[in-house]
């Protein structure tokens, strides 16, 4: 296992550019995972982990026992000074940091089962909304989230915090609006747009039980005209307080919970 130091060594500054930059990690193809939670989720999903970096003061027995799993397997090792160490992670308590490849995210990767239940988020550009839709679809363990035009790099590291690794334990695609559009038409899945509009209903009277797709928007202009345009099914939950919405992923998860609910 090599031992750095310094924050001028080249590993570091690369390193560093993969969890900075979105076009360093487009380069590379690979992003940077910290926590052992989160790494025992990303390998759980068969992500390929190229190099792993502990501290030298603060290794635990689930990162020796990583440590050990990983030799021999191609795999880099590297220990740092744990002062290094810290300047490199986001929260104090985070024991290892990884480096993995991305992987495909196209819609013909998508391994539906019959009858699928997807939530559609369109545009979304907040790294925590990503990471929080990413947790409230393995919650509902529902079929796959798909991203429509994003804003946000997928693999950008406040995503991968914020999903608290639960990105890895689901099917994410990311396209086009006019992609998904067509997937939707030909795999003959329903779609709901979650709008307010006219003809809106309340999200608690529509069903769900046949193959479904939930749309939602940004929380600040919703969905656009196109989503909008693009469905006849338009759902809206009721606000009681004096707020006018809710968070986006708080939206998503009481309509997948409803899906899910009838479902049963």
């Amino acid at each position: 296992m090599k031992y750095i130091s310094s924050t001028q060594n080249p590993q570091i500054k690369t390193l560093k550019g993969l969890q900075d930059k979105a076009r360093k990690r487009a380069e590379n193809n690979q992003f940077v995972i910290e926590g052992i939670k989160e790494l025992t989720y990303a390998i759980q999903a068969g992500y390929l982990i190229d190099e792993l970096y502990v501290s030298d003061s603060n290794q635990t027995e689930k990162t020796d026992e990583l440590i050990q799993e990983k030799q021999g397997a191609g795999c880099a090792l590297y220990e740092l000074s744990a002062a290094l160490f810290k300047t490199l992670c986001y929260r104090s308590t985070s024991d290892v940091l990884g480096v993995a490849q991305r992987k495909e995210h196209s819609l013909s990767a998508l391994h539906l089962k019959d009858n699928p239940l997807l939530l559609i988020a369109e545009a979304p550009e907040k790294p925590g909304n990503i990471g929080a839709l990413a947790r409230t679809v393995d919650a509902a363990k529902a079929d796959a989230l798909i991203i429509t035009n994003p804003k946000t790099d997928l693999y950008n590291p406040n995503v991968i915090r914020s999903s608290v690794g639960c990105m890895f334990s689901i099917q994410i695609a990311i396209g086009t609006n006019e992609e998904v559009f067509s997937f939707l038409k030909s795999n003959d899945i329903k779609l709901f747009s979650a709008a307010l509009s006219e003809k809106a209903k309340v999200y608690t009277e529509e069903n769900y039980t046949s193959a479904t797709a939930i749309a939602v928007g940004t929380e600040d202009i919703g969905l656009s005209n196109t989503w909008c345009n693009q469905s006849k099914n338009h759902i809206v939950i009721p606000m009681l307080g004096v707020n006018d919405s809710l968070n986006v992923s708080v939206a998503a998860g009481i309509i997948l919970f409803e899906a899910i609910r009838q479902r049963k």
